[in-house]
């Protein structure tokens, strides 16, 4: 009896430590689904907190942003105005200073046009030969007490070509009161006979005078410039023109030989047919053409050499490259 009392006491306490077994290991558990839970609350609380510390920083950075670019806006406002603002005051200066500019320039306009300190006193010519200096100051128009602002060059310049001999002009204002006119003319080279008068022309066939006595030039003969047309100023018509060209090549192939001096007259009525007189020598040269006019000129100075002393006609119209030979014809009338 005793022995089945203490077993059921054994399986009691057994039962009772089993029980307290397992309400410790569930006790246990139950701490640390607690302290899992505790964590994961606070994992979750910082989590929380980190997500607001981040949405606060960009929300902090996006404001200093905003901030940052109105600040550039307002400073760019601030600028484009500062230029506006300079721009006006640069052209506002800017024509202020025009004003003053053309203030100062009417005024003395105004006082270089009526002041006597500016009335031509004195009036120069230069580099004329031709022409009188008292003929050239009366082309000219100008005159002495004039202002010396108050002509226009142009106006004058015209009115100085009007001679045939001017070529070029030049006018110069001397400040104070002195003007200069600084001449080019054309050079008389070659005469016409032109109706018992003595028509002057230059190498480029300008009619530069008409007068009743010869200046001692080269004679021209034969030319076919209508008379009419033969009037100071005007040029000799194409065809002379180019019969001119011409009658410079044979004057510079005469100069080769020291004839040039000697030439009275040359016959340029055919282009085929050209002729020379040397009145010293007594003597007619036949040229024919312009051509080869080199070597013609070296036999027709042989032969005046040769020939001296005797009047007569030197024939070297002929073609030099075939055969001919230059040849003299003395004169029967003596």
């Amino acid at each position: 009896m005793t022995k089945k009392i203490k077993e059921a006491d054994m399986y009691l306490y057994y039962m009772d430590y089993g029980q307290a077994q397992d309400k410790n290991k569930k006790s246990n558990t139950e701490r640390k689904k607690a302290k899992e839970r505790q964590k994961r609350i606070k994992q979750n609380k910082k989590m929380k907190k980190d997500d607001f510390d981040l949405n606060t920083e960009t929300v902090i950075q996006m404001t200093n942003k905003n901030k940052i670019k109105k600040e550039e806006e307002q400073r760019k406002r601030l600028t484009q105005e500062e230029r506006r603002r300079k721009k006006r005051y640069r052209k506002i200066k800017f024509f202020l200073k025009i004003i003053l500019l053309l203030g100062i320039i009417i005024g003395g306009v105004a006082f270089a046009m009526i002041s006597p300190i500016f009335s031509v006193k004195d009036i120069q010519v230069v580099g004329n030969e031709q022409i009188s200096k008292e003929t050239i100051i009366s082309l000219s128009g100008l005159k002495t007490e004039e202002n010396i602002f108050r002509f226009g060059i142009s106006k004058v310049i015209s009115s100085l070509k009007e001679n045939a001999y001017v070529e070029k002009v030049k006018i110069h204002r001397k400040i104070p009161n002195t003007v200069q006119i600084e001449i080019e003319e054309r050079k008389h080279n070659y005469s016409i006979d032109f109706l018992g008068k003595y028509a002057y022309i230059n190498t480029q066939g300008y009619i530069l005078e008409i007068a009743e006595n010869s200046k001692q030039k080269v004679i021209l003969q034969g030319i076919e410039t209508p008379e009419e047309q033969v009037v100071e100023g005007n040029r000799l018509n194409n065809e002379d023109l180019e019969k001119l060209e011409d009658v410079i090549k044979i004057i510079n192939a005469t100069k080769e030989y020291e004839l040039d001096n000697k030439v009275t007259s040359i016959d340029m009525s055919d282009k085929n047919q050209y002729s020379i007189y040397l009145e010293e020598e007594g003597k007619k040269v036949y040229l024919g053409d312009s051509s080869n006019l080199s070597n013609k000129m070296l036999y027709v100075d042989a032969i005046i050499e040769k020939e001296k002393g005797k009047a007569g006609e030197i024939f070297a119209n002929g073609d030099l490259n075939n055969k001919f030979r230059v040849y003299f014809r003395e004169s029967l009338n003596v």
